[in-house]
Order: structure tokens, then C-alpha cells, then sequence
């Protein structure tokens, strides 16, 4: 690997020779490869048990795994029932170390793709709102998706800069996330064209981002919460120059000790302009590539002072109640006919709401959001058409196959399975009307049963592309 005059002379500036060499040696490795297990639908027990696979553990999180170079663990069935994240190491520890908790609002920052952000909703258990963006309307398409395979029904999705985000959410989020943009310098070994990006200007740029960032999220924070800071980079002034800066202008702040594991590295105070003033950065974390299996990050949690404020709540349905029952009407028959015990849009802590024809379950408590661009305002449960309710995919990945009356199980090793997330027409037997097509009692999708044939319902954008 190639990597620039310049960030060598950095790197060596910074670490000294013997451990630069160390560093540099990492990228001559082959890089390491994760999966997270999704708490919300799995358990690690349960991977192991049902797939024979050399994983060995994260050891900074309870529910990831290494695993070997040539596995390919997207083509299996289970990576298409939302039941694992492929993540890289490093990348599990910012929400491990922000530790959700069922019940919170919490807000990942800068989501896309959504690793971090399904993390988050696996430790939330489904309980509490989870505010999910990203300012990209390309990246937040497969932060979208990535939302919906994994089965969240408690998140909001929204394609905002933070600024606008932080009018809607004053003292708002009992915990934030901001993996920020940055210059990417542990992605060097995982996307090569990271190295021909990097420069000290995009350095230059990157803090700017990561300055007026981090003051919108202090803002979106109540008094008592938590920010967990983030960056996949190494530079000194995106990490720990970063933090000392932000706690001079919020004096309100302080760092939280961050939990140690074997390999880990405390923030460097002597990389600050004073290191005296600025102890606090040694309670910061690096991951360092040539130090853990893993492509390297830095961490950092802050605390905000203060008695916790209640934000009031508001309704988030744009109809009134008669006129959204109304309109709710083959929504309900679809209900009675499909899944007749399913008894998610009665529970008080969610709200059925509808935006133009799509019909929404959204968490309770929301401020006004009519000014935010949203690309999802809850776990989107289908579409209203002419005299009939379609369900959605993300509808179908938030069940699970007991909710509903009619159901098509294979096993992972069943042909069928795979033609099935290919998208193609299953000549099996099958009830008349809408099923829910599992592997191993885990959904995939939806497909309507006529008789001799099952009629595929699997999204185009979603299907199994050989090869890769």
C-alpha cells in the first residue's frame, strides 16, 4: 500500500519510529472482517448453535464476531432476515460504549449506513424513540434500508443538516452519537480511495464539519445526557485537539472515563495544545490498527451537567382522528385478515399516522417534526391503495411469523429459500392471501399465495445478486 509522504511524516512525527513501523506493518495485513449478532431478533448463543462457522468474539462488544476472510456471510439466508450486521471491529465500539437503554431518545447523528444505528436499536429493545439521519439523500437511502432489514420499529429516519435538527429537538436526547465525517484514515486499508483523498487540507476541512457538529448535538442534548464523539481517523486534530476545544466552549461538559479493553490506547492530552489544561483527554479512548484486530477508531464520551427537562410531547398525525380512522379502514381488514393477534398499533407507547398514502406506526412523544424532511416518520407498515392495504417489506421484517395467520417456512439449506430472495415465483402449494415467507421461523418478506403458486413480494432493490 501506497500511502502519502506526508501522512507518513505525520504518523512517524507523532508515534516515534519504532511504533510507526509497527503501524505502518498493519497495512500489510489482511484486514479484519465483523459481524454483529441483531439483538433484536437473534442471540449469539443462537448464531452458534445454528451455523457452524470459525467466529471468534469482539471483545468490546457482547454481541460481535470476527470471522475468517474467505467466509461470505451476505450470502447466507440469515443475513437477508436482518439476523446479523457485517461491521467492521472498530466500528462496534462507539455504540457499545454509549450503551442505550430501553426507554431513552436517542439520536444517531451521522447514521448512514446504519451499523451504528442498528446497534443502538438492538440495546433500546424496541422501547424508547430512536431519532436515525443523515444530510445525504443518497446515503440515507440505504440508512433506510438498513433500518428496515433489521427489524427497528421504534426509529424515525431524517435527512437533515444538524442545525435544522437541533431547532426540532432543543434539550431533547437523553443520549447522541456523532460518528463524525472525518478524514478517514483508518479506512486506508478498507477503501484505497480514501488514501488518494487524504490531505492535510481535508483535515483542515473535516474539523470545520466536526466543530459545528458537535455544538448542534451539545444542543439537541438534556442536562444530565450523553454524547458519545467518534471519528475512523487518527489525526490529532479531529480527535483529541477536537474534544479540548469543544470542552473550552461548553464548560457544561465533561468526559466520562471510557471503558478499557485489551489493546486500547487513553487519548493523548500531550497532542493538545496544553496538556495540562486538558487532562480530561486521557480519559478518551484510540483503537489503534497494529494494537487490536480491528481498522482503528477514536472515542469519546462526554456528560452534560444539570437536573434532567422533560420536553413536552406532541402529536404527530397530520388528520384528525375520525378522518385518519377512516382512511385507516383497509388497514384495520388487512389486520383482521393477516394477523388477527397482532396488537402493535394499540400499544400507548406508538401512534398510527399516516403521510399521503403510506401508513406509519410512530413513537409517542415527538415534537413537531412538519418542517424536518423525513424519510421515515416510524416503521412504515404499507400503503393504502385503491379499496386495499399492501403491506410493506419493513412491515414483514418487524414481525415475527407467530403475529401472522399464514406463513411459508424453509429451512437455510431449502433451494427454495434463495429462489425466493432472488425475487423469482415458487410453484409450491400455498393459502390463498397474503404469507409470510420465513427461514427457520425467521421472516424474509412477503409473497401472496394463489393456489399452486406462491406470487413473490420480495422488493426488487433487496434481492440476492449472484456473484460478489
Amino acid at each position: 500500500m501506497n500511502i502519502p509522504d506526508a501522512f507518513a511524516a505525520r504518523m512517524k512525527s507523532l508515534l516515534g519510529e519504532e511504533e510507526y513501523t509497527a503501524f505502518v506493518a498493519s497495512y500489510a495485513e489482511p484486514r479484519k472482517q465483523g459481524l454483529r449478532v441483531n439483538r433484536l431478533k437473534f442471540s449469539p448463543d443462537a448464531l452458534l448453535a445454528r451455523i457452524d462457522w470459525p467466529l471468534s468474539p469482539v471483545s468490546w462488544t457482547k454481541d460481535g464476531f470476527y470471522y475468517p476472510e474467505n467466509l461470505r456471510p451476505a450470502k447466507h439466508p440469515y443475513y437477508h432476515a436482518g439476523l446479523y450486521y457485517i461491521q467492521e471491529p472498530s466500528a462496534m465500539s462507539p455504540a457499545s460504549i454509549l450503551d442505550a437503554r430501553p426507554g431513552e431518545r436517542v439520536l444517531d447523528l451521522c447514521a448512514a449506513p446504519g451499523g451504528k444505528t442498528t446497534q443502538l436499536a438492538a440495546s433500546m429493545q424496541g422501547e424508547g424513540i430512536l431519532v436515525t439521519n443523515d444530510n445525504n439523500p443518497n446515503r440515507v437511502k440505504a440508512l433506510v434500508k438498513n433500518v428496515e432489514l433489521y427489524g427497528v420499529r421504534n426509529a424515525i429516519v431524517t435527512n437533515e443538516t444538524p442545525d435544522k435538527l437541533a431547532v426540532a429537538f432543543p434539550e431533547y436526547f437523553d443520549k447522541i452519537l456523532v460518528d463524525a465525517p472525518c478524514s478517514g484514515e483508518g479506512m486506508f486499508r478498507k477503501e484505497p480511495d480514501m488514501i488518494k483523498s487524504w490531505s492535510e487540507t481535508a483535515i483542515e476541512t473535516c474539523c470545520g464539519m466536526q466543530r459545528s457538529i458537535l455544538v448542534d448535538a451539545a444542543r439537541m442534548l438534556r442536562p444530565g445526557g450523553r454524547l458519545l464523539y467518534s471519528t475512523c481517523t487518527f489525526a490529532p486534530e479531529e480527535n483529541e485537539q477536537m474534544i479540548a476545544e469543544f470542552l473550552d466552549k461548553h464548560p457544561d461538559f465533561s468526559v466520562v472515563p471510557v471503558h478499557m479493553h485489551e489493546g486500547w490506547e487513553k487519548g493523548r492530552p500531550e497532542w493538545t495544545r496544553d496538556p495540562a489544561s486538558y487532562a480530561q483527554v486521557s480519559r478518551t479512548a484510540r483503537l489503534w490498527p497494529h494494537r487490536v484486530k480491528g481498522e482503528g477508531h477514536y472515542v469519546a464520551l462526554l456528560q452534560k451537567a444539570g437536573e434532567v427537562i422533560e420536553p413536552a410531547p406532541a402529536n404527530l398525525a397530520t388528520k384528525g382522528k375520525k378522518s385518519l380512522e377512516k382512511e385507516l379502514a383497509d388497514f384495520y381488514t388487512f389486520v383482521k385478515e393477516t394477523l388477527p393477534s397482532w396488537k402493535g398499533f394499540e400499544d400507548s407507547r406508538f401512534m398510527l399516522t399516516m403521510h399521503e398514502d403510506r401508513v406509519f406506526l410512530s413513537p409517542a412523544g415527538l415534537p413537531d417534526l412538519k418542517r424536518l424532511r423525513l424519510a421515515r416518520q416510524g416503521w412504515l407498515l404499507g400503503t393504502i391503495k385503491k379499496k386495499r392495504f399492501e403491506p410493506s417489506q419493513a412491515f414483514a421484517m418487524g414481525l415475527q411469523a407467530t403475529d401472522v395467520i399464514r406463513t411459508v417456512h424453509f429451512t437455510a439449506d431449502d433451494p427454495d429459500v434463495i429462489r425466493y430472495v432472488k425475487g423469482e415465483t415458487l410453484m409450491i402449494q400455498a393459502e390463498k392471501g397474503w404469507n409470510i415467507v420465513c427461514v427457520d421461523g425467521y421472516p424474509l418478506g412477503w409473497a401472496k399465495g394463489i393456489g399452486t403458486s406462491l406470487k413473490n413480494m420480495y422488493p426488487a432493490g433487496w434481492r440476492w445478486i449472484d456473484g460478489g
